[in-house]
């Protein structure tokens, strides 16, 4: 530790004390301020690696305080993933409905995929709207927005019309700027380093 000023380890730790005291009350005053308590629609998109694996800690959190989860794949239906397994061992906590056929560029049918993406969004909007769910994943639901195989304006309004305190989180890359306005926490994963570009291939426990 640096100690330019030739102070004793007495007035470091004095010092110390001080700043973190000053820090604490400053945000004890500011969480004081924070009492509203209500359901928030989460957004995790960007090209980074870690989207739908942070709405799954979301849904092992939730789980953990004994909370009802629906989960809705948009494309991952075919996939077999780790964290499917683990939450099929709470099937009183959490539904999770693999609806999706692949990504678009694997079925190569457009229709097709607007029909799954239509059969998974009639769930999401019965899982949203029943009252037993305290949290639902829209997972890669941004996806099915950017090839517009649902109508924006009908997913927003659902999600504005959610049960106040209802938590929605949708992950996806390419977020619709609109569904970024409406959100109340956005997190943008940005892609610095993939071993992918290395050649090494998607692998259990990290890719699925």
């Amino acid at each position: 530790m640096k100690n330019p000023e030739g102070l004793s380890e007495a007035e470091l730790n004095r010092r110390h004390a001080e700043k973190m005291a000053k820090k604490k009350a400053a945000r004890d005053k500011i969480l004081a301020t924070k009492t509203e308590e209500r359901g928030l629609i989460i957004v995790y998109t960007g090209k980074g690696k870690g989207k739908s694996t942070a709405a799954f800690g979301l849904a092992i959190r939730a789980v953990g305080h004994g909370m009802r989860v629906g989960i809705v794949q948009f494309v991952k239906g075919v996939w077999e993933t780790g964290e499917r397994s683990v939450l099929a061992r709470f099937p009183e906590l959490v539904t999770l409905k693999a609806m999706g056929e692949g990504f678009t560029w694997d079925t190569q049918d457009r229709a097709r995929d607007i029909a799954a993406a239509r059969r998974a969004w009639e769930t999401a909007k019965e899982m949203i709207a029943d009252p037993s769910y305290n949290m639902i994943i829209l997972d890669e639901l941004n996806i099915v927005l950017r090839y517009d195989y649902l109508p924006l304006e009908e997913v927003l309004e659902a999600l504005k019309n959610k049960p106040r305190k209802k938590h929605v989180v949708v992950t996806g890359r390419n977020a619709k700027p609109a569904l970024v306005e409406i959100a109340d926490l956005v997190t943008e994963m940005t892609l610095i380093k993939h071993p992918f570009r290395a050649g090494v291939k998607a692998q259990p426990g990290i890719e699925f």
